[in-house]
This record gives structure tokens, sequence and C-alpha cells, in this order.
């Protein structure tokens, strides 16, 4: 009698997973066939194709952009100028994900379209920082880039720099960096890049990210730092600010999915507040030094419970966030949405909260300022104050299989140039 052949341990479960994946394979071709898309590799290979053949940098004036979402705006360190790079906009089973860039002109109020050679592929949820050096260097990492019908999602890993004073697109080789994600958030930090967080998505399995990488600027080397402490749940779309003077970041809210059943997941929207602190804080490289997370529960007049919020560093010491949504959802069929148009400042220093109020044509005020850390009370030209406001009410709109609701800013705060001084 023979010898049995030894089965090697998990060669089983092997051979089973790849029977399964072919069949995947198969049945993304065949639908893929049904919508007339090509998979989702071959439309980027195409574009690169496309894309090689420009040799001539344009500038040309244009209209404002076409309609978009999840797009990056920077604003030029040194110029009044904002560029837009990017993003997606979906019309009912049709989605069309862009990779233009636009120069808006504050002053002269004008838009301008830049077509680059070797441009990167078009994306979404990517995140972009501008920089001084050299005339002005928008960096861009990451991103998502959908098919038509929404049924194939691409994730980027790759690093861009765009030169603004030679309208010339790079891109960065540097290994080591963040897996392909979108939604994370990156900063500038001395002569660095910090990246956090984001999502990958396949269709098959969603996977939050609570990593951080450093890219060093002038090394051009990726570093992943381990940061000691109690690290923030994984996460998207938070708001991450930084503190370079005092040698910290401090990341804000955000967005994540959990399981609840088999084939059932819920949104989960994020509150809380961490802050991320370097041991030596004078150092112009964070990447080797240790880092240690910490909870923050700042003070002051909080924003609700939300995400999709926008926001922006405006100092050292001062954030703007501005509006967000809530997803109430009662079951798999019922989705009840509150939408926000309300402002609030963040005090990094102090990590206290502030609503804000923008008014309209300048009316003289009375402040009446307090010793015990009180918001002043203000008074207009009518006499109204922060108690006696009247409040404005809820906008609601229903058309039958999704409620969403808007709810107005209520003026009980500070104004801008009062915070900002």
């Amino acid at each position: 009698m023979g010898k049995k052949k030894d089965k090697k341990k998990g060669h089983g479960a092997e051979k089973t997973a790849f029977k399964t994946d072919k069949k995947q394979s198969k049945r993304e071709k065949k639908n893929l066939a049904a919508l007339g898309e090509e998979d989702i590799e071959s439309m980027l290979a195409e574009f690169k194709r496309t894309n090689q053949s420009k040799t001539e940098v344009t500038v040309s004036r244009c209209m404002a952009p076409s309609p978009r979402v999840n797009m990056s705006l920077c604003p030029h360190p040194e110029r009044p100028e904002l560029f837009m790079f990017g993003g997606e906009f979906c019309a009912g089973n049709n989605t069309s994900v862009y990779s233009d860039l636009f120069v808006y002109n504050i002053k002269k109020q004008e838009w301008s379209q830049i077509s680059s050679p070797n441009c990167p592929p078009p994306r979404c949820s990517h995140q972009a920082v501008m920089l001084p050096q050299g005339g002005g260097q928008m960096w861009v990492f990451g991103g998502e880039f959908a098919s038509p019908s929404q049924s194939q999602f691409y994730h980027h890993k790759d690093l861009w720099v765009y030169h603004v004073k030679d309208c010339r697109w790079e891109q960065v080789a540097a290994k080591g960096g963040p897996s392909a994600r979108s939604g994370h958030r990156m900063v500038a930090f001395r002569k660095c890049l910090i990246v956090f967080g984001g999502f990958h998505d396949n269709l098959r399995e969603c996977k939050y990210y609570n990593d951080v990488y450093v890219f060093n600027l002038e090394t051009r080397v990726w570093t992943k730092i381990e940061p000691s402490g109690i690290m923030p749940p994984p996460r998207s779309a938070s708001h991450l600010f930084a503190q370079p003077e005092l040698g910290r970041l401090i990341m804000f809210g955000g967005y994540s999915k959990e399981q609840i059943k088999k084939d059932s997941e819920r949104g989960v929207a994020h509150s809380d507040m961490y802050v991320l602190t370097m041991d030596d804080k004078k150092s112009a490289d964070p990447a080797p030094l240790k880092w240690k997370w910490q909870n923050l529960r700042p003070s002051g007049d909080r924003p609700s419970l939300r995400s999709g919020a926008s926001s922006i560093q405006l100092s050292e010491h001062r954030a703007l966030l501005f509006g967000g949504v809530f997803d109430n959802v009662e079951d798999d069929e019922n989705l009840e949405s509150q939408f926000y148009n309300d402002q609030y400042i963040f005090d990094l220093e102090k990590t206290r909260w502030h609503t804000l109020l923008l008014n309209g044509p300048k009316q003289s005020k009375s402040h009446v300022p307090t010793d015990a850390g009180e918001e002043p009370m203000e008074t207009d030209d009518v006499g109204n104050t922060e108690e006696n406001t009247p409040q404005a009410e809820e906008i609601v709109h229903d058309d039958g299989v999704f409620t969403k609701s808007v709810v107005p800013a209520v003026p009980k705060q500070k104004p801008l140039y009062q915070i900002l001084e």
C-alpha cells in the first residue's frame, strides 16, 4: 500500500478562496459586459495613454467649473488665488470623476482652466495641501475613482505635486507611504506632510484607518509613526488641525461604518476629539520622534453630532467649521437626514468652541465683556439680544422616500471679527 500524500495545511482553504475569487471575477465581467463598461484598470490606462499625448500647457479663461463634490480647494499662500482640482458629479446612473485644474482669481473674480501634460488620473475625496515653496506647490495624495455606473471603485495611493510657477505636474516616487485610500486628511507640519485615517472600499469589504504617516518634503521619504496612548477609532472625513509651534495636531469628528448584521451596516458620525503630540516640540523632522495620542474634552458651545462638515484652519490657534449632516436611520428603508448651515469657531489653544453668526451690513453693536469666561451679550440696532432674537424655523423636504431637514444657524455668539482679534 502506497503512502498517503500529506496535504499542506491551509491548502483546502486557499483552493476554496481561489475558486470563490474566480467565480466573483466571472460574475463581475458578465455584469460589466451588460453595462457596456470596461474594467476600471483599463479605463485608467486609457486616460494615461491620452494624457501622455499632451505636450503643451494651456491656460484659458473660462466660466465657473461644472457642478461637483469631493474636490479639493486650496488657497495660494502668497497670491489671491484658489486652486480647485478633481471631484465627482453623479446624475442618476451616470457618474463622472474629474482630473481638471481650475484657478479662481479672487480680486478679478475670474476663473481659468489649466491643462498640463502628465496630470494625475481622475479622482475625488483626495487631499491637497498648498505650500509656498518655489512660488507655490500643491501636494495631492490618494483619492478614489468610480466607473460611470458606480459598479467599480479604484482607490489611489499616489503622491503628486503641482508646481504653480511652471504649471507643471510631477508624480513623486516615494515608497512606504499609506495604502490606497480616500476620505483621509493631510496637513502641512513644519517641513513635512502628515496623513491620517481614511477608508478603502472594494464593494466586498470596507476598511477604515486610524494610522498616521509623515512625508518629509526635503528627503521625500515616507515614515509610518506608531504613537502611544489611546488611539482614536478608525474613521474617514475627520477634521485635522496642525499646531507646529506647539508640536501637536488636533483631530475632531469624522465618519465610519459598523456592521450590525451579516449583510447590514450603519453609518457612525463621530464627535470625539484627540490631540497627537510629539515629545520633542522643537525638532524640525517629526518622523523619528515619539508621538502620543490623548483624548480631549473641549469646552464651549460644541457642534451637534454630524458628519460631512467643512472646516478650514484660519491660523495657528483658530479653525472654522461649517454645516454638515446627521442621518437618523430608523431601518433599512427609512432615512431621515438633518442638514446644517451653522458655523463654529474652534480655539485650538484653549480647546474651546464658539458658535458663529455672520451678519449682513455692518451694524453698531454693544458688547458686555465678562471675566468669568462667559459669552458677551450682543445687541444690534433694533435691540435684539441673544435671549430675544426669534428662532429660525426648521426647513423640511420630504419626497416620499427620504426626509431631510435643514436647521438654520441660531444667533447666539460672537461675530467673526471679534473672535479673530
